[in-house]
């Protein structure tokens, strides 16, 4: 059904929205609608002679357009299209792309142009997830040897624990207290299905446990041993190897790597994962020591830029095993994970190390 639209300049906008609103005037039920030039706010109805005059000195240049309605989802699909009444047009375009959904709880980056805005893409997030309590926005970055970084609270309310679900495993965190990134759900299931039956497996950063717990539950007959020298990771690894059963499976150790490799761990990896992409590099000797003296695969994750970010990457790794008195074989899988700024990516190796 056609019903009557504002018709402003995209610069004129945000005051058109203003007034608008203020004179009870704005159709909530339908969306706002755009082109290369203009933009068109639908109307409850005409405006009155009174009205024209108002919006005309306030906005200046308008018009009136009849044109199809668009009726609102009842949930918006993303943070454009919740904000797209709240925010002026040239800042809809700064809006987060992506965000992080662990559990009931949304992690999000707001940049400092949207400071003003951020408590409404708070809300936005809640539309658009339902199921979300908790919005929070990063306010630094990861850091220290426990990987955590702080957290503001936007919206939502109870605490920063949660259970997060992935393809079949259930994994309980504190968001500020442990690191955990949902966006290696894929990796983690790709690594778990490569791993034999039989194998030894050596998870040298294991967090809360997402890595060992995918292997235990994927291959029958394993032995991961999970590692982690964050004292709440360790807490939670814990509870998640009780939580999913992996208890015969998956042997926890608290404390650095190094030492515990050097401890008790010495030749019996068939395969060692290193998720700890900003040092992993520095660990490299310790996961050649793990390895059986026949060999076995690296799972090697870090940090690498453009141009040539994997390249890079393999020459860092192939230099990391040789200070550990071994050599690579071959690299039997290279990819871009993620990436974590403008040219830069998280870079996962499979390397057959003898």
């Amino acid at each position: 059904m056609a019903i009557p639209h504002l018709r402003v300049r995209k610069a004129l906008a945000q005051r058109a929205l203003t007034v608008v609103k203020r004179l009870g005037l704005l159709s909530v039920e339908h969306r706002v609608l755009r082109n290369s030039e203009h933009l068109f706010i639908p109307l409850t109805r005409g405006l009155s002679e009174r009205e024209m005059h108002l919006v005309g000195g306030e906005v200046g240049e308008f018009g009136i357009d009849f044109r199809e309605g668009v009726l609102r989802r009842k949930r918006p699909r993303d943070l454009v299209e919740a904000l797209e009444d709240k925010l002026p047009p040239y800042l809809l375009s700064m809006l987060p792309k992506s965000y992080d959904l662990i559990g009931d709880i949304a992690i999000v980056e707001v940049p400092s142009e949207l400071e003003p805005y951020k408590r409404d893409i708070g809300e936005a997030l809640l539309r658009i997830h339902p199921h979300i309590r908790l919005v929070l926005r990063k306010a630094s970055a990861v850091s220290g040897v426990y990987r955590t970084r702080d957290y503001e609270v936007l919206v939502g309310s109870g605490s920063t624990e949660t259970l997060h679900k992935e393809y079949g495993i259930s994994l309980l965190l504190d968001t500020s207290r442990v690191y955990f990134s949902p966006r290696l759900a894929y990796e983690r299931q790709r690594v778990a299905s490569l791993v034999k039956e039989g194998e030894v497996v050596v998870d040298m950063f294991a967090g809360v446990g997402p890595f060992a717990i995918h292997i235990a539950k994927r291959v029958p007959r394993v032995l991961v041993y999970a590692i982690d020298i964050n004292p709440d990771a360790y807490h939670y690894l814990l509870r998640n190897i009780e939580l999913n059963r992996v208890q015969a499976k998956v042997k926890p150790m608290l404390g650095d790597c190094r030492e515990m490799i050097d401890r008790a761990l010495v030749g019996r990896a068939d395969r060692v994962v290193m998720n700890l992409p900003e040092k992993a590099e520095e660990y490299l000797p310790w996961a050649c020591r793990a390895l059986k003296a026949e060999g076995g695969v690296i799972h090697f994750y870090c940090f690498s830029e453009e141009p040539e970010a994997v390249e890079k990457a393999v020459e860092r790794a192939l230099a990391g095993v040789e200070r550990g008195g071994r050599s690579v074989m071959e690299v039997l899988a290279k990819r871009r994970v993620k990436a974590v700024a403008p040219y830069q990516w998280q870079i996962g190796l499979d390397l057959m190390v003898a």
